[in-house]
């Protein structure tokens, strides 16, 4: 069982919906990112049925500490995609950071 979940979402044009899937679905920039640092497990993208412009990603970590290590590690490089992707959105938050409940 995953030890640490952070889960964003993103208000996406119909205009950019496609390029934002590539960008955070399972082969995009996110997930070739994440794939370099160790304790990252897997990343999930989702639409919301009832407003399709609602997209929820939750990338799962071995735990905290690997999600904060990766962040140090790969800091230039996150927010070079971080960058890039800006554009793709209307509006972005982070929805919060889980740890199972034992």
């Amino acid at each position: 069982m995953p030890g640490y979940m952070y889960v964003w979402e993103y208000r996406v044009a119909p205009e950019h919906q496609d390029a934002f899937r590539e960008a955070y679905g399972p082969a995009g920039a996110w997930v070739q990112l994440f794939r370099r640092a160790p304790g990252y497990l897997r990343s999930a993208l989702y639409r919301d049925r009832l407003q399709p412009d609602r997209f929820l990603s939750i990338d799962y970590w071995e735990s905290e500490a690997d999600w904060q290590a990766f962040r140090s590690s790969y800091a230039a490089e996150f927010e070079a995609i971080d960058a890039r992707c800006e554009e793709l959105t209307k509006s972005e938050g982070e929805i919060g950071r889980f740890e199972p409940v034992e």
